[in-house]
């Protein structure tokens, strides 16, 4: 494997952005960036990550770079904030990230052995275990995650103490189990816990066959949306209103916006 290329002299580093930022931060620069903190910028960094998601789905390299570039802001702000406070050193959060990619790699920066990725995994979790930073397998998933991914994460840890099914064939009839429970369900109260167990069923489904669940459907609200702009744009064509068409009909504009995003 051929040595990492030098940077060139004049390439922009991550200091560049942290003078950049404090001079934002000045008293006589950027009022909006002057009275910023870390809870005020909580929903960008948000926002911003899920425009990373975005730039990866459209498999636009330029996109995804400006996208990264834009996370990489809301880190050094984080930072500049803290300096200012007196909390800790953007030196603090390098020195913490390199610090624990070596101590969670040893296969790599030590003696351990691991020749595929689920005994990275493993490794990885007896490690988190060793230095204390959690009591249960389900402990430690932010509160803030959407509910697919968190109920993905959760599922994940707990098939490593054994809590799985031995084939895909148990976790089909359990979506096949909680779909009837549903159909029985007497009251709003039940329905609404039984869609829950069914939603929890079809992410774990979704684990088993590789697929993320938070990827897929917010990877299938934008095929909807895209769809179903097309079904309008059609309607108004044919001078007429998508609401006042019948079932029938709609279902025909549905599956040629199917054929015509299909073709792209």
């Amino acid at each position: 494997m051929p040595p990492p290329e030098e940077p060139s002299p004049d390439a922009p580093t991550f200091q560049d952005l942290l003078q950049l930022v404090d001079r934002l931060r000045s008293p006589d620069g950027c009022p909006w960036d002057l009275e910023q903190t870390h809870e005020s910028l909580k929903r960008n960094l948000l926002e911003e990550s899920y425009e990373v998601l975005e730039a990866i789905d459209s498999a636009d390299p330029a996109k995804l770079s400006e996208e990264l570039g834009d996370i990489l802001v809301q880190v050094a702000f984080h930072c500049h904030i803290a300096e200012q406070a007196g909390t800790f050193q953007s030196s603090d959060v390098i020195q913490k990230i390199n610090d624990k990619l070596v101590r969670r790699h040893p296969h790599v920066f030590g003696d351990a052995v691991a020749t595929d990725a689920r005994q990275v995994e493993q490794q990885w979790e007896a490690l988190k275990e060793a230095e204390g930073t959690r009591r249960s397998r389900v402990e430690g998933i932010p509160r803030d995650l959407p509910s697919l991914a968190a109920a993905q994460l959760m599922q994940d840890r707990v098939a490593r103490d054994g809590f799985e099914w031995d084939d895909i064939s148990g976790v089909l009839e359990k979506v096949s189990e909680e779909v009837e429970e549903i159909r029985q369900a007497s009251n709003d109260s039940e329905r609404a816990a039984e869609f829950g167990d069914l939603l929890l069923a079809l992410v774990n489904l979704g684990r088993w066959m590789g697929v993320h669940a938070e990827d897929a459907l917010r990877q299938a609200n934008t095929r909807f949306s895209q769809r179903y702009q097309l079904m309008e744009e059609a309607a108004r064509q044919q001078d007429t209103r998508l609401r006042d068409l019948t079932l029938d009909e709609k279902e025909a504009l549905w599956q040629q916006a199917k054929r015509d995003l299909a073709g792209k």
